[in-house]
């Protein structure tokens, strides 16, 4: 695994999708249901990361009482087809969430999704390997105006607004 020593930021022109998903363990007693779940999400990461097709690009994975997934994805339509594909692990696994695993309360799921258009996320990697967004890349050197998060922004962001 190669340790970028030097400061790398990611250059991509095309937009993406971020995808968080997780779970959280409610009833540490049921582990059939945590269990479940938990091989259930492997078969799927397992069938992605095999189908360079499938429109993963790369993910990160956190465990602990409440776990966090974050994949970076082509496309929502990649996204969506696979949720939606009866004939990949996901929809199995879902009938099996809400007809066995859901009912028990064991275990609580969520997700969040982004759409992250070019220009309107910045990154920064220093003494680190490929991680996160910079595993997707393509990861070029922070220096000149890619120095500071503000010229990483590949357009200037506009304030930040409250809604009313």
């Amino acid at each position: 695994m190669k340790i970028y020593s030097e400061r790398v930021t990611v250059s991509r022109d095309e937009g993406f999708v971020v995808f968080l998903i997780g779970a959280r363990v409610n009833r540490w007693w049921q582990l059939p249901v945590l269990w479940g779940v938990a091989r259930a999400m492997n078969r799927m990461m397992a069938e992605l990361t095999s189908d360079p097709d499938s429109g993963l690009l790369a993910y990160e994975s956190f465990g602990g009482r409440t776990t966090l997934m974050v994949q970076y994805w082509r496309s929502t339509d990649d996204l969506y087809r696979y949720s939606k594909s009866k004939q990949q692990a996901h929809v199995p696994a879902w009938k099996r969430w809400v007809k066995e695993w859901g009912l028990s309360g064991a275990v609580g799921i969520w997700h969040e999704t982004y759409v992250v258009e070019p220009g309107s996320y910045e990154t920064i990697y220093h003494h680190m390997p490929e991680f996160g967004l910079g595993k997707v890349g393509p990861l070029v050197p922070a220096n000149g105006t890619k120095t500071t998060a503000h010229g990483r922004l590949a357009r200037p962001s506009a304030p930040a607004r409250r809604a009313a």
